[in-house]
């Protein structure tokens, strides 16, 4: 596979939610998914910024997707992941080069994501891209 024959677009929601949750489901322990990652909350969230969740095609295969936001003044990143059987070609780079390139598009002047501790390859993967550790610490609360 040539890098070139990889296409980035918009996710088709709710199409093509069952092939990106898939992909989520499969992509290891770096991925955790909840009640918000329902095909319902993310119709939702694409109300929003549908130019923000990608995914990335080798043909018709979804072979990776990342979803990002923007609240008007910040960027946030979420589930950035890539079939196992594709990984280390460029995929991911390809995808949040895209996903920075939007989000600076619409003004975003800075973003966030969330790596867990114990995934250190991502880590390693958005350090590389220039992203800090800024040594947070990150509390959660459902209030739904």
């Amino acid at each position: 596979m040539n890098i070139t024959e990889i296409t980035i677009r918009e996710a088709r929601i709710p199409f093509e939610f069952q092939a990106i949750e898939d992909l989520w489901r499969s992509s290891g322990p770096g991925i955790h998914l909840g009640e918000s990652d329902t095909v319902e909350e993310i119709e939702k969230k694409i109300l929003r910024d549908p130019e923000l969740f990608l995914v990335a095609l080798m043909g018709e295969q979804i072979v990776g997707s990342v979803l990002g936001g923007f609240d008007g003044r910040r960027g946030m990143i979420y589930h950035l992941a890539v079939s196992s059987l594709f990984r280390n070609r460029g995929i991911g780079e390809k995808l949040m080069d895209e996903l920075e390139r939007r989000l600076q598009q619409k003004g975003c002047l800075r973003s966030y994501l969330l790596v867990t501790r114990q995934n250190l390859k991502a880590k390693d993967f958005y350090l590389k891209r220039g992203w800090n550790d800024l040594d947070l610490f990150v509390m959660g609360k459902d209030i739904g």
